[in-house]
């Protein structure tokens, strides 16, 4: 809370879908307020996630080979963590790009294939990546398109936890 010559602010944001909305509240000292409402709207990277899904396979450190279903729209942690594939310590920082435990290995056709190219905060995260390969990426950052039905993604042995 800020307070500033007799004003109280009190500021409330909440996000309804891509929308962000914030209002903030200012009480005067004779009890008067005052409500302003604003609207942002944010462009999303990439598309919401749909009905419509693929199956892709995960290789697990233990040679295991898992089936998931994914929908189209949702990022690759969201779609181990949706499918209860056990990787232990997998997404630690819940999607935030705040870790590298969401770390994935791609064949070079499907690296090339990914659409969205990785950012520099990314790819900082992947430096402290264990196991590193020219085709890691963060699962986290991989958004689920119907080009990837059938493709074989790779869990590296270890994880790092960059936090």
């Amino acid at each position: 809370m800020a307070s500033s010559c007799g004003k109280l602010l009190l500021p409330v944001a909440r996000r309804v879908g891509s929308i962000l909305t914030s209002r903030s509240t200012v009480l005067t000292r004779n009890n008067r307020q005052h409500v302003n409402i604003m609207y942002r709207q944010f462009s999303a990277a990439k598309p919401l996630p749909s009905s419509e899904t693929v199956t892709v396979y995960f290789t697990l450190p233990s040679g295991e080979k898992k089936a998931a279903k994914a929908k189209i729209g949702d990022n690759l942690l969201d779609v181990i963590l949706e499918n209860n594939v056990e990787v232990e310590g997998f997404g630690a920082c819940e999607g935030t790009l705040a870790c590298s435990t969401c770390h994935l290995v791609f064949s070079q056709d499907q690296f090339n294939k990914i659409p969205e190219k990785p950012t520099d905060e990314e790819l900082d995260m992947l430096d402290l990546a264990f196991g590193l390969e020219d085709t890691s990426r963060l699962g986290c950052q991989v958004t689920v398109v119907k080009e990837m039905d059938g493709w074989e993604i790779t869990v590296p042995v270890g994880t790092a936890d960059a936090r």
